[in-house]
């Protein structure tokens, strides 16, 4: 009798975690379309494309101060022009879908963090990490496919020096009131050449290497950002999709 007691009240309990009469929300209208890309890498039809194949176009790009675009375009690579600052897009951007594919120097100089540095400043304001951490030790929330400074990697999945590497990356920007009090914190989930390293994982703030990020409003939209950190790393194949 008592294993029979026992039997129902683990079914009882099963059907609370259920879905509550009503819960379920009625039928939606059907998705919209959209064409994915010929590859798992290529844009789908709704993407802006930012630098793709062999278009050598920077004209999706500027410099800091708002002028051209001070990093080579050599052929289907967008190239780190070591020294010149880094690269902002013309286009602003929130919430978002981002593709990026990029190859540390196949030449290896220095180690740790002087070994094929730059990164992807979503927003502008909170960094991917971009480092050749293949067989190179450094702080653990500082290698590749880390939130810099902020979330380490679940794994360290980097290719050779010299070798392309792809992030998909979904964000979700940080909402602020009217008031400009945080009332949500950026998410990101992060593929690392098709490996899982970031699992929605909540940002503390604003990227800083020298202090505690930290969150201050700002516009819903900005920027992506590209990090000149002295390496010259190239980037090719960059679309992004708004959430």
């Amino acid at each position: 009798m008592k294993g029979i007691v026992a039997i129902v009240v683990v079914v009882a309990a099963c059907r609370l975690v259920g879905a509550v009469p009503g819960e379920v929300p009625p039928p939606r209208d059907q998705p919209r379309v959209v064409t994915p890309g010929a590859a798992s890498s290529d844009p789908p039809s709704d993407a802006t494309v930012l630098f793709h194949g062999g278009s050598g176009d920077l004209a999706s790009w500027r410099a800091s101060d708002g002028g051209v675009a001070p990093w080579l375009a050599d052929g289907s690579d967008l190239v780190v022009a070591p020294g010149t600052g880094d690269l902002y897009t013309r286009a602003a951007f929130g919430s978002c879908q981002l593709h990026v594919e990029f190859a540390t120097p196949a030449v290896v100089h220095g180690d740790g963090q002087d070994r094929g540095n730059s990164g992807v400043y979503l927003m502008g304001l909170y960094e991917i990490q971009v480092l050749d951490s293949y067989r190179n030790e450094t702080y653990a929330h500082g290698g590749a496919g880390a939130v810099y400074k902020q979330h380490a990697p679940l794994v360290n999945a980097s290719r050779p020096p010299g070798q392309w590497q792809s992030y998909d990356i979904i964000f979700h920007a940080p909402a602020f009131d009217a008031d400009g009090k945080l009332v949500a914190r950026a998410t990101v989930t992060l593929l690392h050449d098709g490996v899982l390293v970031q699992d929605h994982v909540e940002l503390m703030g604003v990227t800083s290497h020298d202090q505690a990020p930290y969150y201050q409003a700002h516009a819903a939209r900005l920027p992506l950002r590209l990090q000149d950190h002295g390496a010259p790393v190239r980037y090719r194949n960059l679309w992004i999709r708004d959430l």
